[in-house]
């Protein structure tokens, strides 16, 4: 374990079953394991797949501490997904859930099973929106997330209703 924490962003999304339900059960489910200390969720969001097929995601971006190794995180979320069904039957298939590292901190790790941060983040409006809400003043390499943002205007994404 790293000496401090490092405040980690998560993206959230599944397409396949009661999405807004798994997201937020995943959520409690990643805040209960040892070595999280989650902060906050954001609102949910409804999107067209990107570079796939199949129904509209839901999706969120999660914050986090975590004082451990970026590996050790990345396999937790994929124990989490495993824990809630999600099956890799091919590249960009439905899914019931997927959980993204996107950041840890000011991290850049470039590993064969993980890249900080992550390498598609700032062209995905799933991704931005999420992170938007939880981060509005965050800086990522590639800029400020408004400018980001209006770049993937094109990329449908809207609030998924009955939040409460």
């Amino acid at each position: 374990m790293s000496a401090s924490p490092r405040q980690a962003y998560i993206g959230l999304g599944g397409n396949l079953g009661p999405a807004g339900e798994t997201l937020r059960a995943a959520w409690a489910a990643l805040s209960a394991r040892p070595g999280v200390q989650a902060r906050a969720l954001s609102p949910l969001y409804r999107s067209a797949p990107v570079d796939a097929g199949g129904p509209d995601y839901v999706n969120a971006v999660g914050c986090l501490d975590w004082s451990g190794e970026p590996l050790a995180l990345l396999d937790l979320l994929q124990a989490v997904e495993a824990d809630f069904g999600r099956e890799r039957p091919y590249h960009h298939a439905p899914r019931t859930l997927d959980l993204d590292l996107l950041l840890l901190g000011d991290l850049h790790l470039s590993h064969p099973r993980l890249s900080l941060p992550h390498p598609r983040l700032h062209l995905r409006a799933f991704v931005l929106r999420p992170l938007a809400d939880l981060a509005p003043s965050l800086v990522l390499d590639q800029g400020p997330l408004a400018p980001l943002l209006a770049a993937v205007a094109d990329q449908r994404i809207e609030p998924l209703r009955g939040q409460d």
